[in-house]
């Protein structure tokens, strides 16, 4: 059974100011783009495919043309192995393009896992995952679109025929490595909950465009979830994710409520409301309220 999922309609409301500095990619909804949250997610569905497709258009009020714009595509299936465990293969392929420098980075990752039963019967489980992935990632940047200031006239003004700086890679190419474990329990046929945490960036890559030294901050993923049944038309579907890399912290947590609404099948049709939050600290601005963000999606069969 096939099962492709795209990304909900988000409206976020910020709140404060962030820096606009190069960061892992990251969405609003991150639960529905797994395989960049944690290998270990890879093949962890109650399907045997599946295809996802992830869309990001940030600070486009503000930087017009300029804005960030990351595309994903992934792809994940599992492989028997006995009666209760499997292997789980994927890739991804992402793209982020953003200022006026047109910062870009693309990256294709090859994703693997191995999950392991270890308790349970019946309807209820107990699971653990191992995940790993490696990529090649390119990074680019078009030093026509910046503005250095020797190339302020003095007067004033921007003189672009002025001599500006000089970028010696204009494009960079490195490997990169990740790993993840992760916990799942089917409580029961229809209440369920995860937890996992991953380490991404394990080689540090150099990736100065100046000739330099500049290591690829080591970044920490620590993310869980679930779904509890309230009653027999309505369950809870929370989640969080807390995100460290280098000086940066990003947390966001909140849950949708999900409906079933009938169809062919008790369970062919449902249809859900969610509510967020997001906060960040750093080590110049420290904490600060990032977004609240509001999300709608619907299910019917295996597509959602």
């Amino acid at each position: 059974m096939r099962k492709v999922y795209l990304l909900s309609i988000i409206v976020a409301f910020c709140m404060s100011s962030r820096s606009l500095v190069a960061q892992d990619i990251h969405f609003s909804q991150f639960y529905m783009s797994p395989l960049n949250l944690n290998p270990a997610m890879t093949g962890v569905m109650n399907c045997s495919k599946r295809a996802i497709v992830n869309y990001r258009n940030q600070w486009a009020a503000a930087l017009g043309s300029n804005a960030y714009n990351t595309g994903s595509v992934s792809y994940d299936q599992k492989i028997a192995v006995g009666q209760n465990d499997f292997f789980g293969v994927g890739g991804t392929l992402w793209n982020d393009v953003a200022g006026a420098s047109r910062f870009g980075t693309t990256q294709g990752r090859l994703s693997f896992s191995y999950s392991k039963k270890m308790a349970g019967k019946g309807k209820s489980s107990h699971h653990l995952v191992v995940g790993a992935d490696a990529g090649m990632t390119q990074r680019r940047i078009d030093p026509d679109g910046l503005r250095w200031p020797s190339q302020h006239d003095g007067a004033g003004g921007f003189d672009p025929t002025l001599t500006g700086g000089i970028i010696p890679n204009e494009t960079i190419t490195f490997a990169d490595l990740s790993a993840g474990l992760l916990w799942f329990s089917n409580l029961d046929a229809e209440n369920s909950f995860y937890v996992g945490a991953a380490m991404h960036h394990l080689n540090e890559a150099n990736v100065s465009f100046l000739g330099q030294t500049a290591s690829l901050y080591q970044k920490i993923t620590v993310h869980g979830g679930g779904e509890f049944v309230m009653n027999k038309k309505m369950s809870l579907v929370p989640g969080f994710v807390m995100l460290f890399q280098g000086p940066h912290r990003e947390y966001n947590a909140g849950s949708s409520v999900r409906w079933k609404m009938g169809g062919g099948r008790a369970n062919d049709q449902h249809f859900q409301l969610g509510l967020w939050y997001r906060a960040g600290v750093n080590e110049v601005g420290g904490w600060h309220s990032d977004a609240v963000i509001a999300s709608t999606r619907f299910d019917y069969k295996s597509y959602g």
